[in-house]
């Protein structure tokens, strides 16, 4: 199956016009002119005959293969994915552009359907691979340096050796496939079409998240309870499509064998599970230290008996409440990424000049933020909503990163480039830190410094503690659906289940605050997608402590880094700068740089 990346939340469309300045918007001709261009119906023509070649020429005869033949099946399979993934990259941004419009839906679920059919010859390719004897395949790598690169994706495919099905129920399943996305497709544009309306405005579901950070305490908690109305009034379509993805997977999982709802995405990400688990329980630890510790200050700062919900993002009082134009923001992240490495500024520029991202908020338009990497003779597109917050800024740094890393790993080609997800997160959360590092040292009272700080926390809170809050929600949710068909109030409850606790003692929760779940993407296109934000985070804390420190040649080791793409293990990219991941000593070096930053913060209340 070909897909796009999750988004993060990540033509007809509006102008990008706003109170922020000229917002750029995507020129998609990169990919394609239109739908009916001639090249996107030229690509869809010799993508039918070459999975059709392919299959007729390698079913049942990759064990007879020698090194050279192999290396040849390879790079024809390598083109299959990538003709495939410009398709499906062209059709599913047309479609995040503007997820209401029911001719780009249609447009990109005919594209997948063709792209499923063309592709359901192909899948004995992986089957095959996976029951070549380990010798066999040992002595072709052995034999041809062009073939043993692509050591890493075989190890990778072979990972899911044991958990491997008939060749008919494997094609079954990539033909259902289609579905599952349909379930995801009715997810999108629920939220999408969500409407809210708050002190008598219309709003779509990213206008009134916004409202949560907003001065004016009285319009927080409307935009709070309007969101928790809306969800109330959906939360049945809402359950229905967790409790068929949920149970789509047990399925699934149940017949391949594997021995926990996990062992996929683990598997996936070339993480070890006892990595992950070193990593959730180091963050569940630090919770007091962390969260519970920051949001106790910030009830101090609001002048609260007690925090709301509706509180968890508020500005601080002495936060100056003005907007960031579009070209400070731009330049803001430009001059850190020049200041660390001009090769970084020079991979960034051409997103700004050349419709590689689409910054306004429009009607129908996916909410949240992703960069995608489309394929590797291309380039990425980055998808925003840019309200003018300085959280925005950090966004555009984060996103920007993952543009620059996908630039930088394409050089690997279709099948290397992309990295684990636990990996993907490592350039962008690295642009925000630069970006964030650059804004303290320019910041000229000790309010400013205190706002950006406390900015900074919440937002690490956000990618670490919440994330992993999410986490375990999920895991309990996956495990309480293989007993049975769970009720809206059954998932509230596992919901709030890990909100006390993540959050901390200064919170109470509304009446409603148990159905905000709901409107979480993750959840339902990628499930434990959400611990690789906490990975990356950690990861990139400590590996920033290492650049801080003055190691030498960091750069171009950081450079290295990026440009491996996903054709290293996670131990291996971190050997250079002295770090390991699977040392539990690890996660607290990151975790300390967090718990650093709040220490700061109350010694400035002395």
């Amino acid at each position: 199956m070909f897909q796009l990346p999750v988004p993060v939340l990540d033509a007809n469309a509006g102008s990008g016009a706003s109170a922020f300045g000229k917002l750029p918007e995507w020129n998609l001709d990169d990919l394609y002119t239109g739908e009916d261009a001639p090249e996107l119906k030229r690509d869809l023509d010799w993508l039918e005959e070459a999975c059709r070649s392919f299959a007729e020429d390698y079913e049942g005869k990759l064990a007879e293969l020698d090194a050279n033949e192999l290396l040849d099946c390879v790079l024809r399979n390598e083109k299959i994915n990538q003709i495939a993934g410009r398709i499906m990259s062209y059709a599913g941004l047309r479609y995040y552009q503007l997820t209401t419009d029911s001719g780009r839906a249609k447009f990109m679920s005919d594209a997948q359907e063709k792209i499923t059919n063309f592709t359901t010859p192909l899948v004995f390719f992986t089957l095959e691979l996976n029951r070549l004897e380990d010798d066999h395949l040992a002595n072709l790598l052995s034999q041809k340096a062009d073939l043993a690169r692509y050591k890493p994706v075989f190890d990778r495919i072979r990972a899911m050796k044991d958990y491997q099905l008939s060749d008919e129920m494997e094609k079954f399943l990539h033909d259902l496939g289609v579905v599952g996305d349909a379930w995801e497709r009715l997810f999108d544009e629920t939220i999408a079409g969500l409407e809210f309306e708050v002190n008598d405005e219309p709003l779509n579901i990213e206008g009134v998240l916004n409202l949560l950070t907003d001065p004016s305490r009285d319009l927080r908690e409307a935009a709070a309870r309007e969101l928790a109305d809306v969800f109330q009034a959906n939360i049945r379509t809402f359950a229905r499509v967790h409790n068929t993805q949920a149970k789509e997977k047990e399925v699934i999982d149940r017949w391949r064998g594997m021995p926990t709802p996990q062992t996929g995405r683990h598997l996936s990400n070339h993480v070890e599970p006892e990595v992950v688990e070193a990593l959730r329980d180091a963050v569940v630890n630090a919770y007091p230290k962390l969260s519970h510790r920051y949001y106790e200050l910030k009830r101090k700062w609001l002048g609260l008996d007690t925090m709301q919900v509706w509180d968890r993002n508020a500005p601080l009082p002495m936060e100056d409440p003005k907007t960031v134009s579009w070209e400070q923001a731009e330049k803001t992240v430009m001059d850190a990424y020049n200041a660390f490495d001009p090769r970084m500024g020079e991979i960034a520029a051409p997103f700004f000049t050349e419709g590689w991202i689409d910054a306004g908020v429009k009607p129908g338009k996916a909410p949240g933020a992703f960069a995608h990497p489309t394929v590797t003779d291309v380039h990425p597109y980055v998808m925003l909503n840019y309200l003018g917050k300085p959280r925005d800024v950090m966004t555009l740094a984060h996103e920007l990163g993952h543009g620059v890393h996908q630039v930088l790993a394409a050089g690997q080609g279709e099948m290397l480039s992309s990295t684990p997800l636990t990996l993907a997160e490592t350039a962008s959360v690295f642009g925000e830190m630069l970006t964030f590092r650059k804004m303290l040292d320019g910041a000229k009272t000790n309010a400013e410094r205190k706002v950006l700080l406390a900015g900074k926390v919440e937002d690490m809170i956000n990618t670490v503690v919440r994330q992993i809050a999410f986490y375990d929600f999920e895991c309990k949710l996956h495990d309480a659906r293989r007993g049975g068909e769970l009720t809206p109030d059954d998932i509230n409850a596992l919901w709030m289940s890990v909100q006390g606790e993540s959050l901390g003692p200064a919170f109470e929760f509304m009446e409603g605050y148990e159905t905000f779940w709901a409107y979480i993407p993750h959840f339902v296109h990628s499930p434990f997608y959400v611990y690789a934000y906490a990975f990356g985070d950690g990861l990139v804390n400590a590996l920033y402590a290492v650049y801080e420190e003055g190691e030498p040649g960091f750069e171009d080791k950081y450079f290295d880094m990026l440009k491996a793409g996903g054709s290293k293990h996670h131990k291996e990219l971190l050997a250079p700068f002295g770090l390991d991941a699977s040392d539990p000593a690890f996660w607290d070096k990151g975790l300390s740089m967090i718990s650093g930053f709040i220490d700061e913060l109350e010694a400035m209340e002395d």
